[in-house]
């Protein structure tokens, strides 16, 4: 577990990750980094952090000095996230960095001109928030049962990924490990295309109320209220996500609009076998989803592979299980010589397990998979 973190950007998730990390039992040092003053004295003040400063002022303290720092947190923006990877390889640190972007492709490709000179990188992206904002929202069971993404890649180092999952899966987050490009097109569906569709719904009441349906927004009840409440983010947080992520998003949309289309096009014609149809598999699926995820130890599965210490593996086993729908619980990386290991993961019971062990083998791996003792 990390004995000393620098987490840059004091926001929600950022603060929340320090509060998270501060409820631990053997709690980190935090170094809080932050552009505001009053930011950094309320995270000392609270007891979110042990030390805050300025950015210039983290640097010129000797923070990122080998020793000091053990993980880098960058919780800022992704256009600010590609700066901070360029200062970070300047001043020759040589920890390891992960993210908190909801969009990743940019921010790995950025990474990998950087990672492995200096640092260690391990993409990130907690899919927990809220619509409020700031330190003063940072929140210890932010990510408790959340799902936390990781992106690793062929270049991960295999140490600095499993002291990344070890840390995410400590504060109570359920960990997926998934490519950059498939993570943008996931979120994009199921959290950029929703933010806009909610901010749609707050608009059309707001027009149709300022055009004199003055008791629409009167009328807005808790459905209502519920499924907007999103729209009550930050606007330029999400606008600088929604051009991060302009490809995947337009996509969402349009096949949204394709979507509604459908429905408006049997409400037309009146069709109620249609209508209701269309209301049914939403309807179902949504019932499916549960409400809270608490593993069992009896639904837990060992998968353990013995392999060679290479670039890249890491990546290619986790892609595989994520790509089966298997979701993986903890990881372990247990070192047999310089360049041999043993990869265990401990899985949940969802997913194909029987395909999994196929691709596996496909790829070379001798996999032992057998049910968690």
């Amino acid at each position: 577990m990390f004995g000393s973190m620098m987490i840059v950007g004091m926001g929600l998730i950022g603060g929340s990750i320090a509060a998270a990390a501060k409820s631990l039992d053997e709690p980190p040092l935090i170094y809080a980094v932050d552009t505001d003053s009053e930011t950094l004295a309320y995270s000392v003040e609270t007891g979110l952090a042990d030390a805050a400063a300025q950015p210039d002022e983290a640097f010129s303290a000797g923070w990122l000095a080998p020793g000091v720092v053990d993980v880098v947190v960058l919780a800022t923006p992704a256009r600010r996230i590609v700066e901070w990877l360029s200062r970070l390889d300047d001043a020759g640190y040589v920890g390891i960095v992960t993210d908190v972007a909801s969009t990743k492709h940019g921010v790995i490709l950025a990474a990998n001109k950087h990672s492995g000179t200096s640092f260690a990188f391990v993409g990130g992206h907690p899919m927990a928030g809220s619509e409020r904002s700031g330190v003063k929202a940072a929140d210890s069971g932010l990510f408790r049962g959340a799902y936390y993404v990781l992106t690793p890649t062929e270049d991960t180092n295999l140490e600095a990924y499993r002291q990344v999952h070890e840390f995410v899966s400590a504060i109570g987050a359920r960990v997926i490990s998934v490519p950059a490009e498939a993570h943008d097109e996931a979120v994009a569906v199921v959290s950029h295309v929703p933010h806009v569709a909610a901010a749609a719904l707050v608009a059309l009441a707001s027009r149709r109320s300022q055009r004199g349906g003055r008791d629409v927004l009167r009328l807005a009840a808790g459905g209502f209220k519920d499924m907007t409440r999103i729209a009550a983010g930050s606007p330029e947080l999400w606008t600088g996500i929604c051009l991060d992520n302009a490809g995947p998003l337009v996509a969402g949309i349009e096949e949204l609009q394709a979507v509604l289309g459908e429905f408006a096009d049997a409400v037309t014609e009146r069709d109620a076998e249609a209508i209701r149809t269309w209301l049914t598999e939403p309807a179902d699926v949504r019932r499916a989803l549960p409400a809270q995820w608490v593993p069992d130890t009896a639904a837990l599965f060992e998968l353990s592979l013995p392999m060679t210490d290479r670039p890249g593996v890491v990546s290619q086993v986790t892609t595989a299980v994520s790509r089966v729908g298997c979701n993986i619980e903890d990881i372990e990386i247990d070192h047999q010589s310089e360049d041999s290991a043993v990869l265990r993961l401990i899985l949940t019971d969802e997913g194909d397990r029987a395909r999994l062990m196929k691709d596996l083998d496909a790829a070379g791996f001798n996999a032992v998979l057998k049910p968690l003792e």
